[in-house]
């Protein structure tokens, strides 16, 4: 055990590696990007022991140095990026209040528009207009593949 404590006072670059991927490895846990900022600290650590900077109290100095400022100011831009937006909408709730274009008159029961480069099948939203082709609509809703829709000047 000796021979492994002397070797590892050799060769400090493989505990900062060592304590990096710990940290690493709680950061899986956590998902809070904390621990992330950390091990890229003590990677920091690790690099300053490989390049011969054998004073344990500038290698701790570096990898603390590191550590901050990736907390400061990695952690924050990450973190704004991972939060998704509750109000984003995708696929087709993504076209509710879009525009289109009529391709085949639209009435209570069928139809078809040109909505986002596609052809939709559309209904009209009231259960009672009728759309001619070539005339703009709202998508007011959309129920499985089929689009609910107003005249767009008719509201």
């Amino acid at each position: 055990m000796q021979d492994f404590l002397d070797w590892l006072g050799d060769h400090d670059w493989v505990a900062w590696l060592g304590l990096a991927f710990l940290l690493g490895i709680v950061e899986t846990t956590t998902v809070d990007l904390i621990f992330l900022m950390l091990a890229g600290g003590a990677l920091a650590g690790a690099l300053a022991a490989a390049v011969g900077i054998d004073a344990l109290w500038l290698q701790l100095l570096i990898a603390s140095a590191v550590s901050v400022a990736l907390l400061g100011f990695v952690r924050p831009v990450a973190k704004r990026h991972l939060r998704t937006s509750s109000n984003t909408r995708t696929g087709a709730a993504a076209l509710v209040g879009r525009k289109g274009v009529v391709v085949e008159t639209v009435d209570s029961e069928r139809g078809l528009i040109k909505l986002a480069g596609e052809v939709w099948t559309a209904r009209s939203y009231d259960g009672t207009s009728v759309i001619e082709a070539g005339r703009d609509v709202d998508v007011i809703e959309i129920q499985g593949a089929t689009a609910l829709v107003f005249e767009a000047d008719s509201r």
